[in-house]
């Protein structure tokens, strides 16, 4: 399903034209206009989407930065902050959009932090599940050390009885049984690598419009390669676009993914293979095909 069929940024006469008739503009406070003049000396087209669109480019080519604009105009779901200037805005309002009906609810760009952050969440959570542990542990011992030394349970108030309670299940209770009943367990943690791959299946549902930058960091490979069959399968069984920055040439191979080279002058739709950074992986293997003979 295409649900954005085209998008196109200002050109650069209209750049030009608000920064100077802009009053922010003018004020010398501001070092930088940024995505002003990112893309001014380039002649950008009006790009046109597929199934599958994917934005290629050395460092620096805008990518993640167009990604950005698109989500910003479509007004996306956004896990977490990105480089945004007090002339965002002001440059996602020159962008026009072509759509062939409504964004889906859900529609969302995804990216390596919202990769990170769940991975940490992860980790804090089961941080503060040993942290419960290790409080309950600790008064469950002191607990069974004031049992063995014959101190009673007193209630000195009605504020008293749920300790009360508490330390009564403490001695009948192994420490063991007592915590399994009252700390959760601990999540299941994974690699960097598994993590990503599990938090894009988890993800990526049906029928939606999804913009993922870089996708493959973290990612091994093999599990390039199983992420490529995950967005494969979303496109062409489960009603989903997707618009993606990559260098991984798992995914810039991906079934009739029109490929936007952002290092060609001007950018260019181009077949995968002959893309810069795909042959060099191919010279490198082809160099050093001799190692892999047996």
């Amino acid at each position: 399903m295409i649900w954005l069929s085209d998008f196109t940024l200002p050109t650069a006469s209209e750049e030009e034209s608000f920064l100077f008739n802009c009053p922010r503009a003018k004020m010398t406070v501001y070092s930088g206009f940024y995505p002003f003049e990112l893309f001014r000396e380039r002649d950008f087209p009006s790009f046109s989407f597929s199934e599958i669109t994917i934005f290629y480019g050395d460092n620096g080519s805008g990518k993640s930065t167009i990604l950005n604009l698109i989500a910003e105009k479509l007004r996306l779901n956004r896990r977490t902050p990105f480089n945004r200037t007090d002339f965002f805005g002001d440059f996602v309002r020159l962008c026009h959009e072509g759509l062939t009906g409504r964004i889906p609810t859900g529609s969302a760009i995804l990216t390596s932090d919202d990769v990170f952050d769940s991975i940490m969440d992860v980790r804090r959570k089961n941080d503060r599940i040993d942290e419960d542990r290790e409080v309950l542990g600790r008064e469950y011992q002191d607990e069974n050390a004031a049992m063995h030394s014959g101190i009673p349970n007193r209630l000195e108030g009605l504020s008293d009885v749920d300790r009360w309670r508490e330390a009564s299940a403490m001695r009948r209770k192994t420490r063991s049984a007592f915590l399994r009943e009252r700390v959760p367990l601990n999540l299941p943690e994974r690699s960097n690598g598994e993590s990503a791959l599990a938090f894009f299946a988890e993800t990526i549902g049906d029928n939606k419009l999804y913009l993922l930058d870089e996708p493959e960091n973290s990612l091994s490979p093999v599990n390039q390669r199983l992420l490529a069959g995950l967005i494969d399968d979303a496109a062409h069984h489960r009603g989903c676009q997707f618009i993606l920055s990559t260098h991984s040439p798992f995914l810039l191979s991906l079934r009739g993914a029109r490929v936007w080279n952002l290092d060609a002058i001007p950018p260019a739709v181009t077949d995968w293979t002959k893309l810069e950074n795909v042959r060099v992986y191919r010279d490198f293997f082809k160099d050093n095909e001799h190692f892999f003979i047996q």
